[in-house]
């Protein structure tokens, strides 16, 4: 049997959040081992990608040309019965498809380092805020330290997270500053990734 005969397809276009991973979420505990979602908004691919991760899933995104988002999920090993709120899912605030919020840094500006810090944690709490939300925010060099164990900014990005804003952390950079292992939101992510997230971006916002 081939991999495509194998493959249970889930066409939920047209269908806003949390209705995809509810789908998504039902398909997996009824058995699906290979599983292809089919979503036309990015809110609902990152909800689906979030989604299937949490469940140690292995996920793989592509773009049609029709518009839409291809999202292939291998089964993981994390229990159905592992607890799930669909409000988590919920796209309460607009994401703008194409914003993407680059911290490269774990100081914002020059002059103090102890108040760049403490600017730059401000300023990730305060996106939320400015609407629209911008769909990922991208994290390299020290400025993965935001995503770390230490960061006064994790329960702004859980909250982002958690309204489809994909969080992608540099997985060298966090070597680099021994940090892998501390990292407590987003996906550790690699320079083809972070690059293609970058050209494909209608506009890229940074503090520095």
């Amino acid at each position: 049997m081939s991999e495509d005969e194998k493959m249970q397809t889930l066409d939920c276009t047209g269908l806003t959040c949390p209705q995809p991973v509810i789908q998504t979420k039902n398909a997996l505990e009824q058995g699906a081992n290979l599983l292809r979602v089919i979503v036309d908004n990015e809110a609902s691919r990152e909800n689906v990608t979030r989604f299937a991760r949490s469940r140690q899933c292995e996920v793989k995104v592509e773009s049609g040309e029709d518009g839409c988002f291809y999202v292939t999920i291998e089964a993981g090993s994390t229990p159905g019965n592992k607890q799930f709120d669909p409000d988590d899912y919920a796209c309460s605030l607009p994401v703008t498809a194409g914003m993407v919020y680059v911290i490269s840094s774990d100081s914002m500006g020059r002059g103090s380092d102890e108040l760049g810090w403490a600017l730059l944690q401000t300023y990730i709490q305060t996106i939320e805020q400015v609407d629209p939300l911008p769909t990922k925010i991208i994290f390299y060099n020290s400025g993965v330290k935001l995503v770390a164990g230490k960061s006064g900014a994790l329960d702004a990005l859980v909250s982002l997270q958690q309204k489809g804003v994909e969080i992608l952390a540099c997985g060298t950079c966090l070597d680099f500053f021994q940090l892998k292992s501390e990292i407590k939101i987003g996906h550790i992510s690699n320079m083809h990734e972070i690059m293609t997230a970058m050209s494909e971006a209608g506009k890229l916002v940074s503090p520095m």
